[in-house]
């Protein structure tokens, strides 16, 4: 059996799916509130950025990938109007749940359903934009998760990454400090549970930094791929057209 990360953790392939499934089971009733506080509302920035870059307009068709509790797919619903779709997706049930239920909430009614990044139920060229936001560096097999986003983008569609990233060198030290020091207790106080948020903060350490994952979408078929840092390389949006 290959072996994966799990965090700082070696595992089996099978195993990393189901220990990340039980990290977003146990983060889900509180995972905005939790957003929040982690990035100090920041996170709603990030996103409302990757909104403008996508440009989504009224009809297109939308694919939101790790669509978790439905940040993004809110608003493409709100860009893309009634002539448009968005299908809002997530590998993890209960993070679909809350999303569904929070778009409900918000009077919004989309397509949700539970799907598997690397194998999507989609027809070839079905989607103007996909977009997965944090959901990325959970990927066992991140290459093949490019090569289906591609696969299911028409011809001049765009990818839109948006995920945690390599930081600039005069902060990590301070970047490291939050992560493993705040970030566990903060996950304890808040959602009773130290562990997944330590896992958290281990994932990002061990997803590719900016240059790489650009490389990484251009073998998956991108061809132009623009890669915006945020908020010092916390975050990054990585912005692929496929040609």
């Amino acid at each position: 059996m290959a072996q994966t990360h799990f965090g700082f953790k070696t595992v089996d392939e099978r195993e990393k799916a189901q220990r990340v499934r039980s990290v977003f089971d146990s983060v889900a009733p509180r995972y905005d509130l939790m957003n929040d506080l982690m990035s100090a509302g920041l996170h709603r920035l990030w996103k409302r950025y990757t909104l403008t870059v996508a440009q989504a307009q009224p009809g297109d068709q939308v694919l939101d990938i790790a669509g978790g509790t439905g940040d993004l797919s809110l608003g493409f619903a709100r860009q893309v109007g009634p002539t448009g779709l968005v299908v809002h997706t997530d590998i993890n049930e209960a993070m679909l749940r809350e999303g569904r239920d929070r778009l409900l909430n918000e009077g919004v009614v989309l397509p949700s359903t539970v799907c598997d990044a690397e194998k999507l139920p989609f027809a070839d060229g079905s989607f103007d934009i996909v977009s997965v936001a944090f959901g990325l560096r959970n990927m066992t097999h991140k290459d093949q998760a490019l090569a289906e986003m591609h696969r299911v983008l028409r011809p001049g569609g765009k990818l839109l990454v948006l995920e945690f990233s390599k930081v600039a060198k005069p902060l990590e030290k301070a970047y490291d400090w939050y992560s493993f020091s705040v970030l566990p207790r903060l996950g304890r106080w808040v959602a009773g549970d130290a562990d997944s948020y330590r896992y958290l903060a281990e994932s990002i350490r061990m997803h590719p930094g900016q240059e790489e994952l650009r490389q990484m979408m251009k073998q998956a078929g991108f061809g132009h791929v623009d890669v915006h840092n945020l908020t010092g390389g916390v975050v990054a949006l990585h912005l692929g057209i496929k040609c």
